[in-house]
């Protein structure tokens, strides 16, 4: 099951230049949306990702991709 996120490259407290590589490491199987999320308020004051159905944020990028971490789905298992 891949993972879906959402990031807003208007955003005040991420770079696209920084954050993708990021994004693509944690989640190698992600299909990743970029562009406004109509969220501008808290977008203004923290960094933010939805990822798999939550909003998650933070005060910087590094921040909130340690806490969005938590929300990747990961591969199951093969069994053999």
């Amino acid at each position: 099951m891949a993972n879906e996120i959402q990031i807003c490259d208007q955003c005040n407290h991420t770079r696209m230049k920084t954050i993708m590589p990021k994004l693509r490491k944690m989640a190698p199987d992600a299909e990743i949306k970029v562009g406004c999320k109509s969220y501008c308020g808290p977008c203004g004051k923290r960094a933010f990702i939805y990822i798999n159905g939550r909003y998650v944020s933070a005060p910087t990028e590094d921040e909130v991709l340690a806490k969005a971490e938590a929300f990747v789905k990961k591969p199951a298992a093969v069994k053999e």
